[in-house]
């Protein structure tokens, strides 16, 4: 019978992440575990099983992958992490599409749950109480949202929001608006309620904020944003994601307003088009492909803690932690590009106020 990938990391005492990890991404690994794994492996004979053959469960040797919208960069990004860490692995992905319809998630990921040995779910729509019934059909891990006792990969979304918010208050902006995302989006209520706080707080003197709503995380929800945001007066818009950034900066191009001179404009998520625009995004990096990556690893670690319960072997430590709920945070970067600047004219009443004093 071939060694697998859970034969090494039994005998080896360490994870199969850490395994994956050390055999796929040996940088990511400590020099002393990576030299030992690599070892044990190379004396078991293990060679990564690349047609995806069962490696631990006997079953599927797959996992499932569920994501709001596969036309959204963000989430191409994710299931490129997911997807080079489980062929690290010898695992293929299933993806599935549910459209950004929170209804139907529990739906898919209850048809991917009789073909694979564990889910991912990446940016959930559905409630915790679905999520949590999941946990009992599934070994599953969450990416991009918190669930308390079920592992959870994230980014630091508040962090990302105060970065942004003392950027645009360097610049000299007092009035800004958020362009919030779907109502039912974690790391939308995430940092709509880091905005809060610095309405909440005043500590930058005359600073003003404005909660614009929410829209589609699309770029039609950035043109409905964007009238809202100069109707409201502000200098400076937050948009819930890249995607409405840019409509945001089409509706001003339309609307004969220009970025930053009239408006500043940020995003959240840095996918490759907000480089390519005129002028390109400031916006928020979030380590997308890290995060998929992560998912793999934690999720790989359920599916061994449930493999050995069913035949009572012992768990690695590290497998146990990861079971239990541990949540990783991922830090975020902020990139100032062309679309932020400081407010024109006295004041910062640039051509947006403008156009309201003259009842436009």
């Amino acid at each position: 019978m071939a060694v697998t990938i859970r034969d090494v990391a039994r005998e080896s005492g360490v994870s199969i992440s850490t395994v994956s990890r050390a055999l796929a991404s040996p940088e990511q690994v400590a020099e002393a575990t990576r030299i030992h794994v690599q070892a044990t492996a190379a004396r078991m004979g293990y060679r990564p099983n690349r047609n995806a053959r069962s490696l631990i469960t006997g079953r599927s040797g797959s996992i499932g992958l569920v994501v709001p919208d596969l036309e959204n960069p963000f989430f191409g990004s994710v299931c490129k992490g997911v997807q080079a860490r489980a062929r690290a692995a010898g695992y293929t992905v299933f993806v599935a599409d549910t459209d950004e319809d929170p209804t139907v998630e529990s739906e898919i990921a209850r048809s991917l749950i009789k073909q694979v040995d564990g889910v991912i779910l990446c940016s959930p729509r559905t409630t915790d109480d679905e999520i949590r019934a999941l946990t009992t059909e599934t070994p599953l891990v969450l990416a991009n949202r918190r669930l308390d006792g079920v592992p959870s990969i994230i980014f630091d979304n508040g962090g990302g929001l105060v970065a942004v918010m003392r950027h645009l208050i360097a610049l000299g902006h007092r009035r800004v608006a958020y362009a919030g995302g779907p109502r039912a989006s974690w790391s939308n209520a995430q940092r709509a309620a880091a905005f809060r706080v610095f309405a909440d707080e005043q500590v930058h003197g005359e600073l003003e904020l404005i909660d614009l709503g929410n829209f589609p995380p699309y770029f039609e929800g950035g043109v409905q944003a964007a009238d809202l945001a100069v109707a409201s007066g502000a200098t400076a818009v937050v948009g819930y994601n890249d995607l409405v950034a840019l409509g945001i900066l089409d509706r001003l191009r339309q609307r004969g307003l220009s970025a930053p001179e009239d408006m500043s404009v940020t995003g959240f998520d840095n996918v490759a088009v907000s480089t390519f625009v005129r002028p390109n995004l400031t916006t928020v990096d979030l380590p997308r492909q890290q995060m998929g990556r992560m998912s793999v690893d934690a999720l790989l670690d359920l599916v061994l803690r449930d493999s050995q319960a069913s035949t009572n072997e012992s768990m690695p430590e590290q497998a146990a932690d990861a079971a239990s709920g541990v949540l990783q945070e991922l830090a975020v970067d902020l990139m100032v590009r062309q679309s932020t600047g400081v407010p024109s004219g006295p004041g910062g009443r640039g051509a947006t106020h403008q156009l309201l004093d003259a009842g436009v």
